[in-house]
C-alpha cells in the first residue's frame, strides 16, 4: 500500500486493472496515453503494433525478472527506457539455491527414505557416517550471473570449497567471488552438489547433456532454479531413473512435464513447479523496486537497473 501511494504521487494511473492484451479499442485507448508501463508475468509482448498504439511512452518498467520474451530492438529504437526486478527476483531464487545446496549436501533425500522405510532411530555411527554435510563440500557453480554470484555471495559463511564454470569470469575475479574457477568437466567431475546459475542462449542449451552428467560422481545432486534448457531432459531422466543421481528441478523441459514423467515420483528427486522466484510477500519486493525506478526516472535520474539491447541477450 506504502509502494501504491509513492507511485500515485508521481504518476497518474490510467487504469488499476491489468491489460492483458493491447490489440482492442479499450487497450489501444490507454495506451494512447501511457508513458510508462509497468509490465508484469504474463504481460502480452510489446511489439511494433503496441509501440505504435503508444505514442508515448517513454519507460517499460518490468516488475519481474527476465524481459528478453516481451521487448525487442523496437523499443530500443524508439529510445525508451527499460528497466526490471531481476535484482530483486534473484534475492529468492538464490535463498532457494542456497537451501537445496545445503539439504543435498546434508543428503536429505536418503535420510528421509532411510527413516521412512525403518521407522526407528537411526545409529548415529552406521548411518550418519560417510560424506554428509557441508564441511569442505565441494560445490559447484554452473555461470557467475546476477544469482549465481548472490548464491556465491551466501555460500561465504558456510565451510564449502566452491568450484565455478563461467567462461566470461577471470581466475582473478573467481578468487574475488570466493571460487576455484574451473572448466565445465572439471567441475563436473569434482563436486558432489552443481548448482546451475547460466543465462538459455543458443551456447548454453543442453550444455548440461548426457556426456556431462555421466562425469557426475555416483550419488552426486543437481540442482537447476535457472532454465530448463540447460540440461538434455532425456539424459537426465535416464541418469535420474537409474538412482545413481539426484537432483533439486525447479524448472524443466518443458516447463510443465508430462503427467506420465517418472520425476514426479521419485524419491531422489524433489520437483517443483517454478517456485525459486518471487512469490507470495516476497512479489512486494519487486514493486517496490520498480516504483523507485519510476521516482528516478520521474526525477530525471538515471535508472539504477536500466536494461540495454545488448545486455537483454544476456539475460535468462
Amino acid at each position: 500500500m506504502k509502494d501504491q501511494k509513492r507511485l500515485e504521487s508521481h504518476c497518474s494511473i490510467i487504469s488499476r486493472e491489468p491489460l492483458l492484451e493491447f490489440e482492442s479499442r479499450a487497450a489501444q485507448a490507454q495506451l494512447a496515453d501511457t508513458d510508462i508501463l509497468i509490465t508484469g508475468w504474463g504481460s502480452p509482448s510489446i511489439d511494433v503494433a503496441a509501440l505504435e498504439a503508444a505514442p508515448s511512452l517513454k519507460l517499460v518498467a518490468h516488475a519481474a525478472g527476465s524481459v528478453k520474451h516481451l521487448i525487442g530492438p523496437a523499443v530500443f529504437e524508439r529510445k525508451i527506457e527499460v528497466t526490471n526486478a531481476a535484482a530483486a527476483n534473484a534475492i529468492p531464487v538464490a535463498e532457494f539455491a542456497l537451501a537445496a545446496i545445503l539439504f543435498a549436501n546434508k543428503d536429505v533425500l536418503r535420510f528421509q527414505r532411510l527413516y521412512a522405510q525403518q521407522r526407528r532411530p537411526l545409529e548415529m555411527h552406521q548411518s550418519f557416517d560417510g560424506d554428509s554435510g557441508s564441511w569442505h563440500k565441494k560445490v559447484g557453480i554452473v555461470g557467475a550471473s546476477r544469482i549465481g554470484r548472490r548464491v556465491l555471495d551466501l555460500l561465504r559463511s558456510h565451510d564449502m570449497d566452491i568450484l565455478l564454470f563461467d567462461p566470461l569470469v577471470s581466475i582473478a575475479e573467481a578468487r574475488q567471488l570466493g571460487a576455484d574457477l574451473v572448466s565445465l568437466p572439471e567441475l563436473m567431475e569434482g563436486c558432489q552438489t552443481v548448482s546451475l546459475h547460466a543465462p538459455l542462449l543458443p551456447t548454453t542449451r543442453h550444455m548440461i547433456d548426457a556426456g556431462m552428467l555421466a562425469r557426475m560422481r555416483d550419488g552426486a545432486t543437481l540442482i537447476n532454479t535457472a532454465r530448463g534448457g540447460l540440461i538434455d531432459q532425456a539424459a537426465l531422466e535416464a541418469e535420474l531413473v537409474s538412482g545413481r543421481l539426484s537432483a533439486f528441478l525447479d524448472v524443466t523441459e518443458p516447463e510443465t512435464l508430462p503427467e506420465t514423467s517418472p520425476l514426479y515420483d521419485l524419491p531422489n528427486v524433489v520437483l517443483t513447479p517454478h517456485i525459486a522466484g518471487a512469490i507470495g510477500n516476497e512479489r512486494q519486493r519487486l514493486g517496490r523496486l520498480v516504483v523507485d525506478e519510476i521516482e528516478r526516472f520521474v526525477a530525471g535520474k538515471p535508472l539504477q537497473h536500466g536494461l540495454t539491447l545488448e545486455s537483454l541477450h544476456h539475460q535468462a
